[in-house]
């Protein structure tokens, strides 16, 4: 061996190189101490192992209280009789005056439904139907002429310009 040797140098061992020196070291975390979890505490105090005794936490009431037993159940029957009976009661009384409201309110119901149709629909007054004379010709030319209605049509105009001066009327007379 003659000692020589070659080393080549690529652009990614530079960038490598040159981003090694500009990052920032990170700080090393130091390890927490591990702490044993504890056991949840009991609310009531602990007792001394010698057998003494130490102050208790007074006994507390339940929740629920049973109903007490009375002496005499006939009695309590007719308690619960005495009041489902003022519940019907009243429950009675509730139901007659929904049924006077309902009733009330069929009558003001009906009434209503009358007057507005006592206004939106009447009658038309008799009175002498006009253009009677004129529609009789017109008919009784029809039944002349069956095969050529056309010998009709001086009395059909007739008949039109009578219809529109009795509308011609009746409009400027409401107005």
């Amino acid at each position: 061996m003659d000692g020589s040797f070659t080393i080549q140098i690529s652009s990614d061992l530079v960038k490598k190189l040159l981003d090694d020196g500009e990052k920032v070291k990170k700080k090393t975390r130091k390890p927490k101490p591990k702490v044993s979890p504890e056991l949840p505490q009991s609310p009531y105090p602990k007792q001394p192992h010698d057998g003494s005794r130490t102050l208790e936490w007074p006994k507390q009431p339940p929740f629920y209280q049973p109903p007490q037993k009375s002496a005499s159940p006939e009695r309590d029957v007719s308690r619960s009789v005495n009041v489902y009976e003022d519940i019907n009661n009243a429950l009675e009384e509730k139901l007659e005056w929904l049924k006077r409201q309902e009733e009330n309110m069929l009558e003001e119901v009906t009434r209503r439904a009358k007057d507005l149709h006592d206004k939106e629909f009447k009658l038309p007054k008799g009175g002498p139907v006009a253009c009677v004379d004129q529609k009789n010709a017109c008919l009784e030319c029809y039944k002349e002429h069956v095969k050529d209605p056309l010998k009709c049509s001086q009395l059909v105009k007739d008949f039109a310009d009578c219809a529109r001066t009795v509308r011609q009327q009746v409009s400027t007379n409401t107005s």
